[in-house]
């Protein structure tokens, strides 16, 4: 009996530790949080005359950009962050173009009905109109309630928005703007446009670090106009930015498109760097020589596991469309996927631009992957 007795023990106990086995393999493993954001990042959106006189409706009396990015839309709207560079102001009539540029409201509307979130606005041409034209553009957008950063009423308004801190599922970004200068206009005292100073940018880093932010941008207006090859002025600001905390470095103003490089913190960590976009070359504008008739949007995807990092990136050529739709000048960006440059409002002869400007900008980037839809 006593025998029987420790048998019944024995049984119950493996029974018992296979029960308690079982439920520890039934139990699911326990995966770290992850979290995907996608941004956008466009070139820059000029506002010369003849784009202004091509977006007025003699019928309505209204400028209407909104045809311009019916094509891009798609593209820009499912990102979950877009960002463009807003190289004009909008200080009202009388509109104007190039050398002091002043565009009609509506083209920031058509922006954020394409899907734009965010316009930065430190730019060369910020000051066009003076201290009121950069007043009027700010109150314009803050109206539209499109968001901002880069040039400010005041010290004040500065202090308490930038950097712009954004969250999208999570993840917190922030993004910083600034411009090597204004055209020789000198900047108000009363105003603030934000420009490339190593000490103050420093500072700014160090502000986005201290609000706790998962990923950090930063947007230059830089280089040298019409040269697709960045100088050695930009290599040693982006090398600054990388070392003071910056993640992604994005660049405009040359007007045309600069290479894209990684930069490896520890060149042994090859899963570990940052991306310089050096120039996103024009969006939209009216300069229609080579290399200037068009850009690209770069395409980023930030991922969340405990920290925050870049996980892919692409760019889509866009190549800006000047010619008659519906008897009547008019502008188009028109995404460009391959060299098989399908459109319906492409003739032969601006089909071969377009062929043209995307078989060089491949060129420039063949190291960096176009997006394929």
């Amino acid at each position: 009996m006593k025998k029987n007795y420790i048998y019944l023990i024995v049984y119950y106990y493996l029974a018992f530790q296979s029960c308690t086995v079982a439920q520890k393999v039934a139990q699911p493993v326990p995966t770290p949080d992850t979290t995907k954001i996608s941004l956008l990042f466009a070139g820059d959106v000029m506002g010369h005359m003849p784009q202004i006189n091509a977006a007025f409706d003699s019928s309505t009396g209204i400028y209407d950009f909104n045809p311009v990015f019916e094509l891009v839309k798609p593209i820009v709207s499912k990102a979950d962050i877009a960002v463009a560079n807003l190289e004009t102001t909008l200080a009202g009539k009388p509109f104007s173009g190039y050398p002091q540029f002043s565009s009609p409201d509506s083209l920031a509307s058509a922006l954020k009905n394409a899907g734009f979130d965010v316009l930065i606005t430190a730019n060369n041409h910020c000051l066009d109109r003076g201290a009121s034209g950069l007043q009027r553009t700010i109150s314009a957008l803050d109206s539209l309630k499109i968001l901002h950063a880069g040039t400010y009423v005041s010290d004040s308004a500065r202090n308490a928005s930038y950097p712009l801190v954004l969250t999208s599922k999570g993840i917190k970004i922030a993004i910083l703007n600034c411009t090597y200068g204004t055209n020789g206009i000198p900047i108000p005292r009363s105003q603030i446009v934000n420009l490339i100073d190593t000490v103050q940018l420093k500072h700014d880093l160090t502000k986005a670090r201290e609000a706790r932010v998962d990923y950090i941008i930063v947007t230059l207006h830089w280089g040298t106009e019409y040269e697709r090859i960045e100088n050695r002025a930009q290599r040693s600001v982006a090398k600054f930015l990388f070392e003071n905390g910056a993640d992604l470095v994005i660049g405009s103003h040359p007007h045309v498109v600069q290479p894209i490089y990684k930069y490896y913190s520890n060149p042994s960590d090859s899963n570990n760097f940052n991306v310089v976009v050096y120039s996103l070359g024009n969006y939209v504008s009216n300069q229609r020589d080579r290399y200037k008739d068009g850009g690209i949007m770069i395409n980023v995807v930030l991922q969340k596991v405990r920290q925050t990092k870049l996980i892919e990136y692409n760019y889509t050529p866009v190549w800006v469309y000047k010619g008659l739709i519906n008897s009547k000048v008019d502008y188009r960006l028109i995404p460009i996927y391959n060299s098989d440059v399908t459109s319906d409002i492409l003739d032969s002869t601006n089909r071969e631009k377009a062929v043209l400007f995307f078989n060089d900008t491949k060129e420039l980037l063949k190291d960096t992957p176009i997006n394929l839809k």
